[in-house]
């Protein structure tokens, strides 16, 4: 029998990945994906405010 691997719920795109697919930030999780697509981004582009909205829910969270 396969043993489960953890999952994490990335905070930017809301899927589960495992853990070693992502980087930790204080509690909260960022999958491989969304991290390599956030560098990428341009401060020009239209995603670029929701991310910087969802990175805010990390210290929103840590110090409620």
């Amino acid at each position: 029998m396969e043993e489960q691997q953890p999952t994490c719920k990335c905070i930017i795109c809301g899927e589960f990945k495992r853990e070693e697919e992502g980087i930790h930030i204080v509690t909260e999780f960022i999958c491989e994906d969304c991290e390599v697509d956030m560098v990428a981004t341009d401060v020009n582009d239209a995603r670029y405010p929701f991310y910087i909205h969802q990175m805010k829910q990390i210290w929103v969270q840590r110090n409620a």
